[in-house]
């Protein structure tokens, strides 16, 4: 009897220590696995804090190659269209809350291990997906209280799509999804805050400029961040030790590289007007990105 409880015992020690050590990409990998929508956000909040504190210590088994699904587990109420064929939606739809946790769940368990990031890069990514989740919750909550709610209304899936068409290339996935798209939602952010001042809605209004608006700054600066390191740990250059003339040519390199992911992997064009202010907040500036929009561009391609 005493055998058969010192056996149980470790085996339940066994269990518990397998609880414990399963790393960030294991459990990142559960919530992308996540169909429901709340759930999802709820699950995320937990690990992001629990990394946060510590109490998750592995990123990833060195032993172990996950590989995230093709696609986020979403519900199956949710109706997808594509991007061209939405219709204009009016308030609710200008509210329409996204699962943007996904890509930055996606970017951990995709790319974390393959390209040996350090840790401060799933810390980033990590508090990004919180901040998504936390966003989808609010938004959610707010669309209830104006009579609507999540999948009511059709969506499009043309970030996941952009998530696609980069899922071999973590400078291109930092470019285009952080750098591109959450730029440009810092670009249209203020009018649409406006539109719900304008529109009587203050409630709406507050919720977008005092949470998510600055939220979304430091989402799009973690893609700054990182798509400089990767460029600059792949010439073996430190960005931050340059000075001078050797800081300006390095600076000058990565964003000329930055033009060239973002003209192979961005069909056309980016839109002006750009909210410069916000994007000097992120940590970019006009060199950025003024040569890729669409005067530039298509001057360019005139001259070509």
């Amino acid at each position: 009897m005493k055998e058969l409880m010192s056996n149980n015992t470790s085996n339940v020690e066994e269990e518990e220590e397998v609880v414990v050590s399963e790393s960030l990409v294991e459990l990142a990998l559960q919530i992308l696995n996540t169909s429901d929508p709340f759930k999802k956000a709820k699950l995320g909040d937990d690990v992001a804090s629990r990394w946060l504190q510590g109490l998750i210590t592995l990123p990833y088994h060195p032993s172990l190659d996950l590989q995230p699904p093709d696609r986020p587990a979403r519900p199956a109420h949710v109706k997808l269209v594509s991007p061209s064929l939405m219709p204009k939606l009016g308030k609710a739809g200008s509210l329409q809350s996204r699962q943007a946790i996904v890509h930055s769940l996606d970017i951990i368990t995709r790319f974390g291990k393959k390209e040996a990031m350090p840790r401060e890069f799933f810390t980033d990514f990590v508090k990004v997906a919180q901040d998504e989740g936390r966003h989808f919750s609010l938004l959610a909550a707010r669309l209830e209280e104006l009579g609507s709610s999540y999948g009511a209304l059709p969506a499009h899936d043309g970030l996941w799509d952009s998530a696609i068409e980069t899922s071999e290339d973590l400078l291109a996935r930092l470019a285009i999804e952080h750098c591109v798209h959450e730029a440009r939602g810092l670009d249209v952010l203020p009018t649409t805050i406006s539109r719900f001042r304008n529109g009587n809605d203050p409630k709406t209004a507050d919720l977008l400029e005092s949470v998510i608006y600055p939220e979304e700054i430091t989402h799009c600066a973690a893609g700054i961040r990182w798509f400089k390191y990767l460029r600059s740990r792949s010439e073996s250059v430190d960005p931050n030790h340059e000075s001078g003339k050797d800081k300006v040519e390095c600076d000058s390199a990565i964003i000329q590289k930055f033009h060239s992911v973002v003209r192979t992997h961005f069909r056309g064009p980016l839109k002006p007007p750009f909210n410069v202010e916000a994007r000097k907040a992120a940590g970019f500036g006009p060199e950025w990105y003024e040569p890729l929009a669409t005067k530039n561009a298509e001057a360019a391609s005139d001259f070509n």
